[in-house]
């Protein structure tokens, strides 16, 4: 059916001026110019050749037609507001929000995630990499990957893989003055710090774990996030001590080497765990993304091992 409406804008100016019964009012809720308004609002009155306001002194007032008009015009830009946003809502169906710590996400995550794409070309992954503790039970982001000891409330918490705390370094530390073969060798390299890390996690106790009282466990730079400090480690600047998921595949393309038997690997408590919110669990792209995902977890946790 044909529909003679007048232009949108001139429906909108009238619409904002009589909720407000102001033009200034109105001009700020639509950010153009008072005087803009006026001209929208008379442009409409003589297309519909009625005025819509009484216009007195430091006021408006509606006519009889204006007031008549109101309530269906409100209601309608209300309904048309409410369709533009289920337009963007199934715009953005198939983005999925994966909050991770930007070092794991640079590690770990990111090297696999062509593979999801493939998998799943329909659904896009938007990466929040922060630190920052996001509450995904109040829709802070789809999904997220969290470091810690687990118990999570109020959510699903799949637990991904536990690590060994192992010294990494360049195969370039195996020569030299001073080649690394024993963790005594130490001594005549740099250390390398990560200063988030708890103290199970520190040089300190690995050093302590391997019985070497007399190395300093302090000396060497800190880095604020594992992949600075491994990057580091592969530039030939020092060893690092991190986990060994995360230094997995680095470890298999020789571009890391473990210089001491993986017996002297240390045991850490804390796991890294995917959260979701448990009302989302049922959502094409929630199940997709981690059936996925715990899939590669397992192929970690089984190189790893």
């Amino acid at each position: 059916m044909s529909r003679s409406l007048p232009p949108l804008n001139a429906l909108r100016a009238f619409e904002a001026a009589a909720r407000h019964l102001s033009f200034t009012k109105a001009a700020e809720e639509l950010n153009v110019t008072p005087a803009a308004i006026g001209h929208q609002v008379k442009a409409l009155e003589e297309y519909l050749e009625t005025p819509l306001f009484y216009r007195l002194t430091r006021a408006l007032r509606l006519t009889e037609a204006g007031q008549s008009a109101l309530p269906s015009l409100s209601q309608g830009f209300d309904t048309l507001s409410e369709g533009i946003d289920k337009i963007r809502a199934q715009k953005n169906s198939n983005e999925l929000t994966l909050s991770v710590s930007p070092s794991f996400g640079a590690m770990w995550l990111v090297p696999r995630l062509e593979k999801f794409r493939r998998r799943h070309p329909d659904i896009d992954i938007r990466l929040d990499g922060t630190d920052h503790l996001v509450d995904v039970a109040k829709g802070e982001a789809d999904m997220a990957l969290r470091y810690g000891p687990g118990g999570y409330p109020g959510v699903q918490s799949d637990w991904l893989f536990s690590q060994f705390n192992t010294p990494v370094c360049s195969p370039l530390l195996l020569e030299g003055e001073h080649p690394l073969t024993t963790p005594d060798d130490l001594r005549h390299h740099t250390l390398l710090h990560i200063d988030w890390k708890d103290a199970e996690a520190s040089w300190r106790m690995w050093l302590l774990a391997a019985g070497l009282t007399d190395i300093d466990p302090t000396r060497g730079p800190r880095f604020s996030m594992e992949s600075m400090a491994v990057q580091s480690a592969l530039d030939g600047q020092g060893v690092a001590l991190i986990g060994d998921v995360l230094a997995a595949d680095d470890l298999a393309a020789g571009r890391l080497i473990r210089p001491f038997d993986a017996n002297l690997s240390t045991p850490l408590t804390f796991s890294y765990y995917l959260l979701t919110a448990k009302e989302s669990m049922e959502k094409p792209k929630i199940t997709a993304f981690r059936n996925w995902l715990l899939e590669e977890a397992e192929v970690s946790r089984s190189k790893a091992g």
